[in-house]
């Protein structure tokens, strides 16, 4: 039982060997990118938000 424990973290050790990780700019640019899309989704979202917010209002009022 412990060889293969043993096993499977050598495996594992030998996996991480193949990562290649991202350097301080690459992170930095994903960083940014994730915030400039969460804030675009927002307002857009929120846009969309207001205007059926409006319409159901004014359907209600008409109705």
């Amino acid at each position: 039982m412990f060889k293969k424990i043993f096993n499977f973290f050598k495996s594992v050790k030998t996996e991480m060997s193949y990562v290649s990780w991202p350097n301080k700019d690459d992170i930095k640019e994903g960083t940014t990118v994730v915030i400039v899309m969460a804030i675009f989704v927002a307002i857009f979202l929120s846009l969309i938000d207001t205007g059926f917010g409006f319409l159901i209002r004014k359907l209600l009022v008409l109705g």
